[in-house]
């Protein structure tokens, strides 16, 4: 079945945003959970050395993970060695340091090919922050200070069965409750009171699928509100209030690891795969005994990798394994593909994609179906050194970019960059 003639502008789904600024970026893709910020007054095309930059430090401790920017305050989960991984504040105005709690162990040390380090970005919710370890551990803390206030463990609390490359999910708050996925028979997602973390219910999905490394999003379609996550074995979807199992798309879990966070709107779902296995779109539909999954659409050349995707108006923008693309939204018809800076991650602000490629290259491009128009690129000064230590594949420049009260911010493992791209000349 082929979906035309929907028009749309894509702002985000569902309740779920964190209490915040415009201009603050408070979880994973955003204040939305869908890789768009609501700042204008930006730089439409950055000069041919890039934009200012305004520091950059190189010690933050080793990982993959993203930052949050909330409330002045930049919240960054990272780690030393295998034995310490924490969730530290930095300052925005400087980058100098305010607290540092230390959250448990790298999660999965021995995994193939190698990659142990932090992943996950912590969620702000007020004064409280929610961060989840590698290995599982889930702490409740305040924003100020770095004080725990409720603990758990998604291994010895839940049962919990992460994939190979461990925990990498990003705290979900919906309201008052807090969703993680800790994967298993017994509690493949849980639902949790966000204010002392007791359990809301468990929910025992079926085939008992492993967690892989996505992060869930609040879904309304077919008469339901959900939360839809992408697991070890396909892309589900749960009742919010119940815990209820819903539906289930497996057919973009072939590949290797099921990480790009869902991309929803109205009915429809789209879920990708890394590279090469392809990216689908579902339609929801509600029937006598819940909801089922439509598929409208599976190619394998649309924007699918690891780097995510955001849907700015009836268009489906990210990269593949050549580089950005963009495509129809409920057709999957190629708009434009382009080597640009290859794969990377990708974000949306003000009329303009933020792409951070693997390669460590960061570029500037219309957010226009028409063509591919950069307007700007420049090259991450004294990057780190990205080889794994298992040394079966290199490392690369993961960390999704950050757009944050008029700042570009870039983390490469041990590495993160503040940049200037207001534009002096807005209205603010």
């Amino acid at each position: 079945m082929k979906a035309r003639g929907l028009v749309f502008l894509a702002l985000g789904i569902g309740s779920f945003s964190p209490d915040s600024r415009a201009a603050d970026w408070p979880q994973w893709r955003g204040p939305r959970r869908d890789g768009i910020s609501r700042e204008t007054g930006l730089l439409k095309q950055w000069p041919k050395e890039g934009p200012k930059l305004l520091w950059q430090l190189h010690d933050i401790g080793d990982g993959y993970a993203t930052p949050a920017v909330a409330g002045g305050r930049i919240f960054l989960l990272s780690n030393r060695v295998l034995d310490n991984e924490f969730v530290q504040a930095i300052s925005v105005q400087d980058g100098k340091p305010l607290w540092t709690t230390p959250l448990g162990k790298v999660g999965n040390p021995n995994m193939q090919p190698s990659y142990p380090k932090a992943r996950s970005t912590p969620t702000v919710d007020g004064e409280r922050l929610y961060a989840l370890s590698s290995d599982g551990d889930l702490a409740c803390l305040d924003t100020t200070t770095g004080k725990v206030f409720w603990q758990k463990s998604l291994r010895s609390d839940f049962g919990g069965q992460p994939g190979t490359w461990a925990y990498a999910e990003s705290p979900l708050i919906d309201g008052e409750v807090l969703v993680v996925t800790p994967g298993g028979k017994e509690a493949t997602l849980v639902a949790l009171d966000k204010r002392t973390g007791s359990v809301i219910w468990k929910s025992a999905v079926p085939g008992g699928d492993r967690a892989a490394y996505a992060s869930a999003i609040v879904v309304e379609a077919a008469g339901r509100k959900q939360y839809v996550q992408f697991l070890d074995k396909g892309v589900v979807g749960i009742d919010a209030k119940t815990g209820q199992f819903l539906w289930r798309y497996d057919q973009t879990s072939k590949g290797p690891a099921n990480i790009a966070t869902p991309v929803a709107h109205d009915r429809y779902v789209y879920n990708t795969n890394s590279r090469r296995f392809g990216a689908a779109l579902v339609q929801l539909h509600a029937t006598s005994d819940g909801v089922s999954a439509e598929q409208v659409y599976f190619e394998r050349d649309l924007p699918n990798t690891l780097g995510g995707q955001v849907l700015i108006g009836s268009y489906i923008y990210g990269t593949n394994s050549q580089g950005p693309a963009c495509a129809e939204f409920v057709t999957g018809k190629i708009q434009w593909q382009n080597e640009g800076i290859g794969p990377g991650a990708v974000l949306y602000a003000d009329d303009r994609l933020y792409f951070h490629g693997e390669n460590g290259d960061v570029a500037l491009v219309e957010a226009t179906p028409e063509a591919y128009r950069e307007q700007g690129r420049f090259t991450l000064p004294e990057q780190p050194k990205r080889v794994s230590p298992g040394g079966s594949r290199n490392e690369r420049a993961w960390a999704y970019p950050v757009v944050a009260d008029g700042r570009l911010y870039i983390r490469d493992l041990g590495s993160l960059w503040s940049y200037d791209v207001k534009d002096p000349k807005a209205a603010r």
